[in-house]
């Protein structure tokens, strides 16, 4: 595992990378009020765990970096011809 510094809420400290497994990666899908279906997942690329840094419940902290993907299917009257 990799350790390397990150910057948490201002503050310079070391994060340990963490190996992970996709186990679902869902789309949560809107309805827009012009008629335009967004269908939006988030994909997870790293994961850290910062060390030292615990919620008041004693959890660790983790930082991720993740890419947002976006699918559109609006209705045909405001596609472009």
């Amino acid at each position: 595992m990799a350790k390397r510094k990150l910057n948490v809420a201002g503050q310079e400290l070391w994060g340990e990378s963490v190996e992970f497994e996709t186990d679902k990666e869902s789309w949560n899908s809107y309805i827009l009020q012009d008629g335009t279906t967004l269908k939006l997942k988030t994909v997870l690329a790293e994961v850290f765990r910062v060390e030292g840094l615990f919620d008041p419940n004693g959890q660790p902290t983790y930082v991720v970096n993740a890419n947002p993907v976006m699918s559109v299917d609006a209705p045909d009257r405001l596609k472009k011809k």
